[in-house]
C-alpha cells in the first residue's frame, strides 16, 4: 500500500520537478542538433561588375556572376548525425540519472515523514499511559501509599513528552516543506503517509548484476559510443572537400564585326578541391580520442567499484535494520511483561512510582528505536532499487 501511495508521489515528481524539465529541454536540444549538422556549407554567391570592360574577341566582358557550392566527403553528413545522435543519446541516459536521484529523493523524504508521525502517535500513546499512571498516584497519595513527589514526577515526565512532540511537529513541518518542494507545489500542502509500515518477514531477492544495468554505468557507455563516433567523424572530415560552382560573364556585341559568336555569354562550369595536405589537426584528433575512451574506461570502472561498496553498504545496513528492529521487538515484550509486574503490585500497594517512570522510558525508547529500523530499512531498499535498476 504504502509503495503504490510513495510511487505516485514519484510519478507526479517526475511531471513537475525543475530538475527534470531541464535534463528534457537539454535532451531536446541536442536532438535538434542533429537537425544542425546535417545541413551543407552556405552557397557561395558573387557579383561583379566590370568599371573598364576587358576586351576579348568576342566583345567586351561586362559583369561576372558566380555560384558555387561546397559538399563534404561521401558519408560525413552521415558521420555528423551518428555523432550528433550518440551524443543525445548521452542526455537521454541523464535524464534517467536525474529521475532515479529524484526517486530516491521522495523515498528518503517520505520514509522520515512516516518516522516523525509513527512517533508523534507513540508520543500520545505514551502521555495517556502517565496519565493514567498519574491517577493511580494521585489514588496512592490518598491513602498514604505514594508520596507527592510521585506525582510530581510523573507530571514532569509528561511535560518532557509534550516537548517531544511540539519539537517533531515543527521537524514534521519543515520535512513536508522539502517533500512539496522536490514535487514542485506549495510547501504547505499536506502530504499523505501511510499510518504503519512494518518489515517483512523476507527481504525482496534481486540480481546482482543487475548493478551493470545502473545508468550511471550506462552513461560511460554512451560516452566511449559518442568518442567512437568522434572517430569516425573525423577520418570523414580529414578527406578532401569537393564544390561545383559555375561562372557567368555576358558580353557585349561588337558593332564593327559580324562573326558567330559575336557577343555570345560567357559559362563556366568549375570544380574545386579542398586537401588537407599540411594539416595535423586530424592525427591529433584522433590520438585525443584514443586517451579519451582510455579515460572514460577508467571512470566506469571507478564507477562501478563505488555502486558495487554502496550496494554492499546498503544490503549490510538493511539487515541490520532487521536485526535491531527484531531486537527491539524482544525487549518491548520484556518491558510490557515488567510493566504488568507493576500493575499487580499496585493492587496489593506496593507500586514503587520510580520504577514505573524507568519502564515508560525503556517503552519509549524500544518503541522509537524500532520506528527507527522500519525507517532505515526501507530507506537502504530504495537505495538497493537504485543501484540494482529494479
Amino acid at each position: 500500500m504504502h509503495a503504490q501511495e510513495l510511487q505516485s508521489y514519484i510519478m507526479e515528481a517526475e511531471r513537475n520537478n525543475p530538475n527534470i524539465q531541464a535534463f528534457e529541454l537539454r535532451y531536446h536540444i541536442a536532438k535538434e542538433k542533429i537537425h544542425e549538422v546535417n545541413a551543407l556549407p552556405n552557397t557561395s554567391v558573387s557579383a561583379g561588375y566590370f568599371v573598364s570592360e576587358p576586351e576579348t574577341r568576342t566583345g567586351a566582358q561586362r559583369a561576372r556572376f558566380s555560384v558555387s557550392q561546397m559538399l563534404p566527403w561521401f558519408g560525413t553528413i552521415t558521420a555528423r548525425s551518428s555523432y550528433a545522435s550518440s551524443m543525445a543519446e548521452t542526455e537521454f541516459v541523464e535524464i534517467a540519472i536525474a529521475k532515479r536521484k529524484l526517486a530516491l529523493s521522495v523515498a528518503r523524504s517520505y520514509y522520515q515523514l512516516y518516522a516523525i508521525r509513527a512517533k508523534q502517535n507513540i508520543l500520545d500513546k505514551n502521555i495517556q499511559l502517565l496519565e493514567t499512571y498519574e491517577r493511580l498516584a494521585l489514588t496512592s497519595v490518598e491513602v498514604g501509599q505514594a508520596s507527592a513527589v510521585d506525582v510530581l514526577k510523573l507530571q514532569i515526565r509528561q511535560n518532557e513528552l509534550q516537548q517531544e512532540k511540539e519539537i517533531l511537529r515543527e521537524n514534521y513541518m519543515a520535512e513536508q516543506a522539502s517533500f512539496n518542494s522536490l514535487l514542485n507545489r506549495k510547501g504547505t500542502i499536506a502530504v499523505e503517509v501511510v499510518p504503519e509500515m512494518t518489515i517483512p518477514m523476507e527481504d525482496p531477492i534481486f540480481d546482482q548484476n543487475g548493478l551493470t544495468l545502473n545508468p550511471e554505468l550506462l552513461k560511460y557507455d554512451r560516452l566511449y559510443e559518442s568518442v567512437e563516433q568522434s572517430e569516425l567523424l573525423n577520418q570523414k572530415e580529414s578527406a578532401p572537400n569537393v564544390g561545383f560552382g559555375l561562372d557567368y560573364l555576358p558580353v557585349s556585341e561588337r558593332p564593327d564585326m559580324t562573326f558567330n559568336d559575336n557577343g555570345k555569354d560567357i559559362v563556366m562550369p568549375m570544380v574545386s578541391l579542398s586537401i588537407p595536405i599540411f594539416n595535423n589537426r586530424f592525427a591529433s584528433v584522433s590520438k585525443q580520442n584514443e586517451l579519451r575512451q582510455k579515460e572514460i574506461e577508467f571512470q566506469r570502472t571507478e564507477r562501478l567499484n563505488l555502486l558495487e561498496a554502496a550496494l554492499a553498504k546498503a544490503t549490510s545496513e538493511r539487515n541490520q535494520a532487521r536485526i535491531k528492529f527484531n531486537t527491539q521487538e524482544k525487549n518491548l515484550e520484556q518491558a510490557q511483561d515488567a510493566e504488568e509486574i507493576l500493575i499487580k503490585n499496585y493492587e496489593t500497594g506496593t507500586i514503587d512510582f520510580n520504577d514505573v517512570l524507568d519502564i515508560q522510558e525503556l517503552q519509549l525508547k524500544f518503541q522509537m528505536n524500532q520506528i527507527e529500523s522500519v525507517r532505515a530499512y526501507y530507506l537502504q531498499s530504495a537505495i538497493i532499487n537504485y543501484l540494482i535498476n529494479q
